[in-house]
């Protein structure tokens, strides 16, 4: 991939790096995150310790997957940031389906195709001093699945083989354009703007979910959608319930 080919064809007018190898462009934006004067984004061809939520592993091979972490600063710090994660995913979606790939939303912050995880979002802060925060926005998203891959992951994970054929550098930065334009209407409104959008792309709407928290079930009911703050609203035997973003995993029943 090619940094200026990317700016070029993007119009967001966000800085761009692409590196052969790394371990985490999570990790390597944070790190800079107290110099950074503005947006930033960072590519690495080949990821060798990607990191998902929950301190899980983000598996990758060099050529099929695109692995990438955009630095974003908002000035109102981490008050500001509820929801943050399903509106990159709303991005990502929207921007996919746009190019012709049909994707759904799982909460809170995987990107599904066919019902097997296509991307994941990995949402890290550094605060500053005056308050401000600077987002490391790390992203995920498989092309190409080869069989070995797929049994290392353990479990079924999506594709698009179709957009895999497309300029690797047109694609990156027509998902960096949307990803700018969600985050400076973030921004200004918060997720309120992004709810509905979820909800339209929301994979498992109306159907029964468990959630797990450690392994160990907590609620289950049918899942609703989620409120304009970004929880997830759970229908239950005792009534609906907001559930907040956290060390929860989310399983459908049916």
């Amino acid at each position: 991939m090619n940094a200026e080919r990317i700016m070029a064809f993007a119009r967001a007018g966000v800085a761009v790096e692409v590196v052969d190898v790394t371990g985490s462009t999570n990790a390597d934006l944070l790190a800079r995150a107290p110099q950074l004067a503005a947006p930033v984004l960072l590519i690495a061809e080949h990821q060798t310790a990607g990191r998902g939520r929950a301190g899980r592993s983000w598996l990758s091979e060099p050529g099929h997957s695109l692995t990438f972490s955009l630095a974003w600063r908002f000035g109102d710090g981490l008050r500001a940031l509820a929801g943050l994660p399903l509106a990159v995913g709303v991005a990502l979606a929207e921007t996919l389906g746009r190019l012709g790939q049909s994707v759904q939303l799982k909460w809170p912050n995987d990107v599904l195709k066919d019902g097997d995880k296509l991307a994941g979002i990995l949402v890290e802060t550094h605060v500053q001093p005056d308050g401000a925060a600077w987002t490391i926005i790390g992203i995920g998203v498989n092309l190409v699945m080869p069989d070995a891959l797929e049994d290392r992951i353990g479990r079924g994970a999506a594709s698009m083989p179709w957009l895999a054929r497309m300029d690797r550098d047109e694609l990156m930065a027509a998902l960096l354009d949307g990803l700018a334009d969600a985050l400076a209407l973030f921004a200004r409104a918060g997720f309120v703007p992004f709810a509905a959008r979820w909800n339209v792309l929301h994979a498992w709407a109306g159907r029964p979910v468990v959630l797990l928290d450690r392994g160990e079930v907590r609620h289950e009911g049918l899942a609703a959608g989620v409120d304009d703050t970004g929880r997830l609203l759970l229908d239950t035997a005792a009534g609906r319930i907001t559930i907040v973003a956290g060390d929860v995993s989310l399983r459908t029943t049916d």
